[in-house]
């Protein structure tokens, strides 16, 4: 009888979902779409919500209206509770935004259970955390798909990978890296205030429902961390410092008197919009990290500069290393959207089920 190998995927593998809120559902109907043109996935075994679990079987759109219908009065529900029944070989897809559910990244992986996952808070918060998720995923022979943490799918994890992969030293990276401020900034034009862009940029579902989160450039820093440990640079939280766009009063009031005093926003950044059109510049809200530490914040930059260009939701990043000395390589695209961020799930876990 031949010896079985110890990490050998199983005949059949399962896939889960947690989260069922806008990337959840986008994730649902692009399972659907790809099913329908034949291509092979992984049987679409549950989804959660922190409310309900629910059976997929043969209808995931059903199982999801019914999670999204569950009352919100009910003890908020232990997701991993589900994940216990899932076997080494099958996938979890992490569509939340939950420090909870990150912190079971490690455990689902030493167990050979694959994680796919747009939340950023597995390897974008502490280090200790990202460290044990790239441990336990070597000892568990489990794969981690993380390309929709940063740049909604772009190629930026797997390039700066590849580069460290090759030899290659990454000095520094920089870039812009939220899709609802690279909107913002490219809009905003002096003219209106910059609350009335706000609105419209959340209105358009480009924010999350506080757009503080956005504004205070803790998203940004969450991108970083993730971007600078693949590029072998074991950067601590501490170490990014933040310049926030919400003033402190802002940031003191509750979501409800914040969103009606949005306005608060409008003078510093008019005055911020002055003095770049009197440099003849533009503003970019921008993250960069080296090997001495990261910044997060809004810069005036020249035109000319190359994290200038792009338009609406684009992410563009910039890579500096030896071989790419006397011209950062750009990497350039739609960073944000529910659409993209499913795709790019929905890719990790094709290219998870795919290997041999």
């Amino acid at each position: 009888m031949s010896a079985v190998l110890p990490f050998a995927r199983p005949a059949s593998r399962r896939l889960a979902l947690l989260g069922t809120g806008t990337v959840g559902t986008a994730f649902v109907q692009r399972y659907q779409s790809l099913q329908s043109r034949g291509i092979d996935l992984p049987q679409f075994s549950w989804l959660a919500n922190s409310r309900t679990a629910r059976a997929c079987g043969q209808q995931p759109a059903q199982a999801l209206q019914h999670a999204n219908d569950a009352a919100r009065d009910v003890p908020v529900l232990q997701p991993w509770a589900e994940a216990e029944g899932l076997q080494r070989g099958d996938v979890v897809v992490d569509a939340t935004a939950s420090d909870d559910v990150a912190n079971w990244h490690e455990q689902w992986l030493a167990r050979g259970v694959h994680v796919v996952t747009a939340n950023k808070l597995g390897q974008g918060a502490q280090l200790a955390r990202a460290q044990a998720i790239t441990d336990s995923g070597q000892g568990g022979g489990a794969h981690y798909g993380d390309s929709a943490t940063v740049g909604a799918g772009l190629p930026l994890l797997s390039s700066l990978r590849g580069l460290v992969a090759g030899g290659d030293r990454i000095h520094r990276v920089e870039g812009v890296l939220s899709g609802s401020l690279a909107w913002l900034f490219h809009h905003y034009d002096g003219q209106r205030p910059f609350s009335d862009w706000v609105r419209e940029a959340a209105a358009a579902g480009y924010t999350e429902p506080d757009p503080r989160v956005d504004l205070s450039g803790e998203d940004v820093r969450r991108k970083l961390l993730i971007l600078a440990r693949a590029s072998g640079i074991a950067l601590r939280a501490e170490q990014v410092q933040v310049t926030s766009l919400v003033p402190a009063a802002l940031a003191a009031l509750p979501t409800a008197a914040a969103i009606e005093q949005l306005s608060l926003l409008d003078a510093p950044l008019h005055a911020q919009w002055e003095q770049a059109r009197e440099q003849g510049g533009c503003l970019r809200f921008i993250g960069g990290f080296d090997a001495e530490g990261a910044t997060v914040g809004l810069r005036i930059i020249p035109r000319d500069h190359p994290l200038a260009g792009g338009a609406q939701t684009d992410n563009r990043v910039a890579i500096h290393s030896d071989r790419y000395n006397a011209q950062p390589l750009l990497i350039q695209g739609p960073g944000a959207g529910a659409d993209i961020t499913a795709a790019a799930l929905l890719d990790d876990v094709l290219t998870i089920t795919r290997a041999r």
